[in-house]
């Protein structure tokens, strides 16, 4: 298959009013296609656009606010997408949400919630617009797993389920597709310094401290800047590869599920206990105690017995 070619085509993003998908907005326009941008937050989105038409004017961008939990809202986002661009070279999934907690902390409400955002929008809008797809020559399809689409660990069963889904559904179209000459790429971030841990919702059954504890912890581990994963993600379409893991929280933990797929959870509990261990407090090492010459022998004895000074 050729290599992508990002001009003058058309490039849906969803989730782009911040993180990775911001990121895709502004590297997708320096490379001259025409922008499609979905998000639920108006200003945020409100301000990408902003920031793309100062430097790319003559660059067409169009937005669309939709909460892709909304089924029936997604939906007419995407056939209002389809009529207004019948030929989309470039669909991007990429919009995610997070949820704290176990699995009996959680509602299936809270549940479905996840499953909706991550995995069902991924579906519909991907069902909607394959047929535009499917009338560029050359068009290409990327949905956004997660490093949690690679391993699953403990408290993280909704969003690990999405992602699974998510990376699964990818895999089957891409052997799909093939024949049509589309593109397929599954991405799989680690630890992209993005503002999901900050906007995960706190599963109903979850105390507030342990929630709290967590999301720090999580953010700890969110290094990698949003722009350098969205250029890692473009090259990989621009190669056409079928599967893109961004950066080493991504690939070692891809390597160790394979190596140990039925017993990595250990390792992955005694690396977040030590983790969260608190460090020792660090011991100061003695102070020198400078070197003195030798006192001189005492001074002769006043009258009165005392010592004169020297």
């Amino acid at each position: 298959m050729r290599r992508f070619d990002f001009a003058a085509g058309t490039a849906v993003v969803t989730g782009a009013a911040s993180g990775i998908g911001e990121a895709l907005a502004h590297g997708l326009a320096r490379r001259g296609a025409g922008l499609v941008l979905l998000d639920r937050d108006a200003d945020r989105l409100a301000a990408v656009v902003a920031a793309i038409r100062a430097d790319h004017p003559d660059r067409p961008v169009t937005t669309h606010l939709v909460d892709l939990a909304d089924a029936a809202a997604t939906i007419t986002v995407a056939e209002e997408i389809r009529r207004r661009h019948p030929r989309v070279r470039l669909l991007i999934n990429n919009a995610g949400v997070a949820l704290g907690g176990r699995f009996d902390q959680i509602t299936l409400d809270e549940f479905g919630w996840v499953i909706d955002v991550n995995f069902r929008a991924v579906v519909r809008l991907t069902h909607a617009l394959l047929p535009a797809l499917k009338a560029e020559p050359g068009a290409h399809l990327v949905n956004v797993s997660s490093l949690f689409g690679l391993i699953a660990p403990a408290g993280q069963t909704a969003y690990a389920a999405s992602k699974f889904a998510v990376r699964g559904f990818t895999e089957a179209l891409r052997h799909e597709l093939v024949d049509d000459g589309i593109g397929v790429t599954s991405v799989h971030p680690g630890g992209i310094r993005t503002r999901i841990a900050q906007s995960a919702r706190l599963g109903s059954g979850v105390p507030a401290e342990e929630f709290e504890a967590d999301r720090r912890q999580f953010e700890k581990l969110l290094s990698i800047d949003p722009a350098v994963a969205a250029e890692v993600i473009l090259r990989g379409v621009e190669r056409r590869r079928g599967r893109v893991l961004i950066g080493w929280s991504a690939k070692l933990p891809d390597l160790l599920a394979r190596l140990a797929p039925a017993s990595y959870g250990r390792v992955l509990a005694l690396a977040l206990a030590l983790n969260r261990a608190p460090r020792p407090a660090a011991v100061a090492p003695p102070t020198p105690v400078p070197h003195r010459p030798a006192a001189p022998p005492p001074a002769p004895a006043s009258a009165d017995g005392a010592g004169e000074p020297t």
